[in-house]
């Protein structure tokens, strides 16, 4: 069975978890037999290695983890991949796959081209943050 892991840094504010949990509520609809959860480096739980243990437990052979990280900065360049390297040595009989960082990808970089080019007014008027600006 595979596992998607969407790993992000973590925070103390309650609110901050919201985009990232949206994305594992995108790809669990998308992918309904793929086991989904989020995993944190840090401040908020589960962190990466419990995520992991938890979806093998649930059966998953293969684990993909999504970094969301925009930049390649040192949690993706160095913390991940060491994260990464304990879980193969701790469930050696399963695959662990690090995928690249959010903002490698291509297609992220153009959609967030075209929203700020091209904003719909009905998305920015629902951002509480937006509305009174």
């Amino acid at each position: 069975m595979l596992a998607i892991l969407i790993f992000a840094h973590g925070s103390r504010d309650p609110l901050w978890r919201a985009p990232v949990e949206a994305v594992a509520s995108a790809v669990r609809a998308q992918a309904p037999g793929v086991h989904v959860a989020c995993a944190y480096l840090e401040l908020c739980h589960p962190e990466l290695p419990e995520a992991a243990a938890q979806a093998i437990a649930a059966g998953a052979t293969e684990v993909r983890v999504l970094p969301l990280f925009f930049g390649m900065g040192k949690h993706a360049r160095e913390d991940l991949p060491v994260l990464m390297d304990q879980l193969r040595q701790a469930h050696p009989a399963v695959a662990f796959l690090q995928l690249p960082t959010a903002g490698e990808q291509p297609r992220l970089t153009a959609l967030l081209a075209e929203l700020a080019l091209d904003p719909d007014p009905a998305i920015l008027s629902t951002s509480p943050h937006l509305a009174a600006a």
